[in-house]
């Protein structure tokens, strides 16, 4: 089998959905058009804990910098930020959200970043949207600063459409408060950032038992069946996933089409659709 380096030579199909995994080798862009899974590389050599996307850019976590990647360049260099060691980085519009382990987090917007918080105690596991999973629960942007907003000890939490957070207590949606959504220990949470608000177009949860998915049509979980092992899941004319040991996922009508990425210490995926 060809190596990740060997993979590298390869270009993009003009059109195609670029979908990022971070891992402690690096950043690989893998690029896929609905359920099919295209070419892949190593996009850039670092050990990344965290990426996520914007409209305009794909921002990455590590423990020198959070970097900037442009999905426009068939080879592009990653773009120190000035933010520092990140553990955490989130979307949030157009605009970044990123936690350090010193308690610093901050918001990226018109190219500078301003500290929300220094000194923040609670452990940042994720961000999405405005919101913060943290081992003291879920903590929203508001007015320049960070609000408690509910439960105690979360491992993900999910933005758009109806606000997720998973729990080992169970998987909750935010309505009039936190309600139980789903039964069981949840380490993902996630939806597609194409759910109108109030609304979840597709979405999913992760335990160490399984997958579920909520579709609207259907508007109720069910299981899925899905490899172990999954740590991110993410969208674009198909479902994508990654597990920790570097296999990429796209979901078909019948199962999973799956691809090795050649990497380990999957850290999280993020999908560019613009």
């Amino acid at each position: 089998m060809d190596s990740i380096e060997e993979k590298r030579v390869y270009g993009d199909r003009t059109g195609a959905t670029r979908a990022y995994v971070a891992s402690s080798l690096g950043v690989v862009r893998v690029s896929v058009s609905g359920e099919t899974v295209g070419e892949f590389g190593l996009e850039t050599r670092c050990d990344a804990v965290d990426v996520a996307a914007t409209d305009a850019t794909v921002a990455v976590a590590t423990a020198e910098d959070v970097r900037l990647l442009e999905p426009s360049a068939d080879d592009p260099d990653p773009v120190e930020t000035g933010f520092g060691p990140a553990t955490a980085v989130g979307a949030d519009g157009s605009e970044l959200l990123a936690a350090g382990p010193d308690g610093r987090v901050a918001r990226r917007e018109d190219g500078e970043w301003t500290t929300l918080a220094s000194g923040f105690e609670p452990t940042v596991r994720a961000i999405d949207g405005d919101l913060l999973a943290t081992d003291r629960g879920v903590y929203r942007v508001h007015d320049g600063r960070l609000d408690h907003a509910g439960l105690d000890d979360v491992a993900d939490v999910s933005a758009p459409g109806v606000p997720l957070a998973a729990t080992a207590d169970g998987l909750y949606k935010l309505g009039n408060g936190w309600m139980a959504a789903l039964e069981g220990s949840f380490d993902v949470a996630a939806a597609d950032p194409r759910s109108e608000p109030g609304r979840l177009r597709r979405a999913h949860a992760v335990s160490e038992t399984g997958v579920l998915e909520y579709g609207a049509d259907a508007a109720e979980w069910r299981e899925l069946a899905a490899p172990g092992g999954i740590v991110d899941v993410g969208y674009g004319d198909a479902t994508y996933a990654v597990t920790a040991d570097g296999t990429f996922l796209a979901a078909t009508d019948d199962g999973w089409r799956s691809q090795v990425l050649g990497i380990d210490g999957v850290a999280g995926l993020a999908v560019h659709t613009a």
